[in-house]
């Protein structure tokens, strides 16, 4: 008997865990209040759909998903005993969190005389593999990209046969039973059948326009798999595969937008490479400075900022979208942490925790990653000066403004170019073109002058030095 422990692979198929155990395995996932501290209800909201479909699908095989609520150091162990299993295996994590999680609960299934066996099964190439000559890891996407690119990737595994064993009679809690709200966004449907229908749409039009397009909201040329990829609910390799597929059959300008996505997967691995080296960049910035960033933190401009309430209509169609979806447009989330971090001077990590509150495909590694783009900060960040401004970007990735006038119903009717100039008309003009739609709220250009004094105070370039 074995119990594979299910964390971010919630499926059957392309599951290198549960596929490659020495003996059919049951399954089981743990609720851990450790983890369940940091999550946001849009987030639980969908992973609980995903446990559901898995264990029905576990069931419909003869077999069991077990849930447990606790410490996995306690409970795993515990459950092995009861179940007289001689092995349990998993499915590595590369957090520091789930990292220090399970080596407790090896340590545990040592002293109970029950094997733990991991795997590698997250991305395609684990930590480690893909370095500089040197054999050190990258901190530069571009070359980590090209070696992800021409290593050869495994094929999927098909979905194993499975432990049969009795029903379980606990059943997976609710929401509230976990301590969450209904979400007020709608969460999109989770699962394999989901996640699979997601790709072969995508790969049959989005994939073939991605790289012209996929930076305009309107256009649907993105996959939308990104909570799927988080949960594991489709497994990489089969999504590698299918890409590559794809760009076999596939050529000229829409085979050059199948391959810009493809590079987005490494992108995911890269920094999924960052955080496993780096741990500490969760809360501290990977790129170092002479001097600390003297964040301004004015808790009304965040607050202003989080309602989508700025008087900047790109940054307000985004926010608002990230409420009404638990969801942004990649490019609008660009926009708005460069305004958060930017215009409002405000310290990357307060949105990042709101990311990870809000967003259903919130993901450690990604987003740690491109908040700390935005905030000049991170890994191959943005040079310190170069700071969007909002309204170009509104005006050149939304042109007719339908994505904001989506999301901003106050603008609706009102003429894209008054959109566009918002920060230019007079109060007299804002207040006859939409009376209910905010002022902006702070001042671009003169924002933009204090952002580069705080940097370059913290280069310690600053004449005031």
């Amino acid at each position: 008997m074995r119990l594979h422990w299910h964390r971010r692979d919630l499926r059957l198929a392309d599951n290198r865990g549960l596929a490659e155990g020495p003996t059919p395995a049951a399954g089981l996932f743990v609720f851990d209040d450790a983890v369940l501290e940091h999550a946001g209800s849009p987030r639980v909201s969908f992973m609980l759909e995903a446990l559901g479909k898995l264990r029905t699908a576990y069931r419909e095989r003869g077999s069991e998903l077990f849930v447990r609520r606790g410490d996995p150091a306690a409970v795993v162990p515990d459950l092995a005993a009861e179940t007289d299993a001689e092995f349990v295996s998993w499915n590595r994590d590369y957090s520091g969190l789930a990292r220090e999680r399970d080596e407790r609960v090896d340590e545990a299934l040592a002293g109970a005389e029950t094997t733990p066996q991991k795997f590698h099964d997250a991305i395609c190439h684990e930590p480690g593999s893909i370095t500089t000559n040197a054999g050190d890891p990258y901190s530069v996407f571009t070359y980590f990209g090209r070696k992800w690119r021409d290593r050869k990737k495994e094929e999927p595994r098909e979905s194993p046969d499975l432990a049969a064993v009795e029903g379980d009679e606990t059943p997976i809690p609710s929401l509230s039973e976990l301590g969450f709200d209904p979400p007020a966004a709608t969460v999109p449907e989770a699962g394999t059948a989901a996640a699979r229908e997601l790709l072969e749409a995508f790969l049959a039009d989005g994939a073939r326009r991605y790289e012209t397009d996929r930076d305009y909201p309107t256009r649907n040329a993105t996959s939308r798999l990104s909570p799927h990829l988080k949960f594991g609910t489709i497994g990489i390799r089969e999504v590698d595969r299918r890409v590559r597929e794809t760009l076999e059959a596939t050529d000229g300008e829409a085979r050059e937008s199948v391959e810009e996505f493809r590079s987005q997967l490494a992108w995911r691995e890269f920094y999924t490479h960052v955080l496993y080296f780096n741990p500490e960049v969760v809360a501290q910035n990977y790129k170092s400075y002479e001097n600390p960033i003297e964040w301004e933190n004015d808790e009304e401009l965040l607050a202003a900022w989080k309602r989508g309430e700025t008087g900047y209509p790109i940054v307000d169609a985004g926010m608002r979208q990230l409420r009404e979806e638990a969801y942004m447009h990649n490019r609008v989330r660009m926009i708005v942490a460069s305004f958060l971090t930017k215009d409002l001077l405000i310290d990357w990590r307060r949105g990042y925790d709101h990311f990870r509150e809000q967003l259903v495909d919130h993901d450690t590694a990604n987003d740690n990653g491109g908040w700390q783009w935005a905030a000049s900060t991170g890994t191959d960040s943005q040079p310190y000066f170069r700071i969007f401004n909002p309204m170009s970007q509104g005006e050149r990735y939304d042109p007719d403004a339908e994505y904001i006038t989506t999301y901003v119903p106050e603008l609706r009717g009102v003429d894209p170019e008054v959109i566009h100039d918002w920060n230019e008309l007079t109060p007299t003009q804002r207040a006859n073109a939409a009376p209910e739609y905010p002022e902006p709220i702070v001042d671009h250009g003169e924002r933009r002058e204090r952002a580069l004094a705080m940097f370059e105070r913290a280069r310690g370039e600053s004449d005031e030095d």
